[in-house]
């Protein structure tokens, strides 16, 4: 029953900080930057005064799907972000390309997070197959698989979901860090703007956290049902 109100909490936490960072872009989109860059131009120009050339800043699709794909060096920009000049779409442009500065300076924990990403993709597979073999060894072959050998490897999938949950932490800390020093040293953002921009990262990264909490919950679930039956 803990663990089942820690998934709860987590849960309704994590709706409540969803709709909060939401809250933040919309005002935020509302209030332009100074010198009227767009969040394409704010990229653009972060790459280049960091040295960084051969990456591309590009357009995707949907709302908040902006993220840098280090295998193909581009700067993915949602429409809202790359086409606006917003505090919110600044904010968001900067914090992307510092993660292809820390991918072009080699920091440690971005490189240690992209070796987790093709570990994480088979956990991902491994614990689908898992899970449907466990619901028709339940209701149609019993002896399909044993029930604590599927435990076990559901634990060790559950062990590099919250590995990578918690190493994207620093990884994200770090990029929102780098982005607000970039906008505040070449004024790219005032006194007042600055402000914001800081906010709307600092939401963001609460996303991440709860994120972790909720992976380590789904963790130690699986041990303590493991550890029950052994009992």
């Amino acid at each position: 029953m803990g663990l089942l109100g820690i998934f709860i909490i987590t849960m309704i936490i994590s709706l409540i900080i969803s709709s909060t960072l939401k809250g933040k872009f919309r005002n935020y989109s509302k209030i332009p930057l100074e010198y009227g860059l767009t969040g394409k131009q704010v990229a653009e120009k972060m790459l280049q005064e960091n040295g960084i050339y051969n990456v591309s800043v590009v357009s995707v699709k949907g709302e908040l799907t902006d993220h840098y794909n280090p295998l193909k060096k581009t700067v993915n920009l949602s429409p809202d972000v790359y086409h606006s000049n917003s505090v919110a779409a600044a904010a968001i442009a900067a914090h992307e390309c510092g993660h292809a500065v820390q991918h072009a300076n080699a920091y440690s924990w971005l490189e240690f997070r992209s070796a987790l990403v093709p570990v994480q993709n088979a956990s991902a597979r491994i614990l689908n197959i898992i899970f449907m073999l466990m619901f028709f060894g339940a209701f149609i072959l019993p002896s399909l698989i044993n029930f604590d050998l599927a435990i076990i490897i559901i634990i060790a999938c559950y062990t590099i979901f919250t590995l990578f949950a918690f190493v994207t932490l620093p990884v994200e800390i770090d990029a929102s860090r780098r982005a607000l020093a970039w906008l505040q040293s070449t004024k790219i953002t005032s006194n007042e703007t600055h402000a914001k921009a800081k906010d709307a990262l600092k939401w963001a990264a609460y996303t991440y956290i709860i994120a972790a909490l909720g992976a380590l919950a789904q963790l130690l679930f699986w041990i303590m049902l493991f550890l029950g039956r052994r009992d």
